[in-house]
């Protein structure tokens, strides 16, 4: 026996920020993504490269890509779930500038093709910050109910969205926008009070110069 079968009351392993943070991060990123990966490199930065794998942090990672919580007993038996699902999984180590020492890139694409890169931190206590989604940052955690909307870099844009949101009747508790380059392409991360309806989901991708919309909310069962 290894210290990575010892089982807690909320979480299997040793380290909160090396196991249940890591945990939590791949099951956001199986959020992020909508379905579950078939293939997923991993990506350790800092200390998670340094001392991953004494505190589990690759298998918790892939416990987290398949669906599992921090607290899930087969969490020291991802990798061997991981095969039986036909999940590749392939690890290795990074070095990302001025990033959290508790680090990870990921690189998933699920059998449809639809690939999606995540780069998030584990803060400690199990909790988690997104970082940037394909290379451009969005900073958020995924307590909240959140929006990812890519869009082009133009004049109205936050405008149409707030207002597709003021219509359905949702209280946006934060926003946040981020641009590569001036006219480029643009993120704008928006936390809601309360689950946003699908409809309103489903407007916002239909308008102009929307390139992309993510909505992510963890309570919520399925994908």
């Amino acid at each position: 026996m290894n210290i990575f079968d010892i089982m807690g009351p909320i979480m299997v392993g040793p380290s909160s920020s090396h196991t249940a943070g890591a945990a939590r991060i791949g099951y956001l990123t199986r959020k992020l993504l909508g379905s579950q990966p078939r293939r997923a490199e991993l990506l350790l930065h800092g200390s998670f490269a340094a001392t991953g794998a004494g505190h589990g942090t690759d298998r918790a990672l892939a416990a987290g890509l398949l669906g599992m919580r921090p607290d899930d007993a087969r969490l020291p038996r991802s990798f061997e779930l991981a095969e039986a699902a036909g999940m590749e999984l392939k690890l290795g180590k990074t070095v990302l500038r001025g990033a959290h020492p508790n680090t990870v890139l990921l690189k998933v694409e699920d059998e449809a093709g639809k690939r999606l890169e995540v780069t998030a931190s584990s803060l400690g206590g199990g909790r988690v910050q997104v970082c940037a989604i394909d290379g451009l940052e969005a900073r958020f955690t995924g307590e909240l109910p959140t929006l990812i909307i890519r869009n082009q870099d133009r004049p109205g844009m936050v405008a149409e969205v707030t207002g597709v949101l003021s219509r359905r009747s949702v209280n946006i508790a934060t926003m946040q926008l981020y641009r590569n380059t001036r006219g480029g392409l643009a993120v704008m991360v928006i936390e809601s009070d309360q689950p946003i309806w699908a409809a309103a989901v489903e407007e916002l991708r239909a308008c102009p110069g929307i390139e992309r919309v993510t909505y992510l909310n963890m309570a919520e069962g399925g994908e």
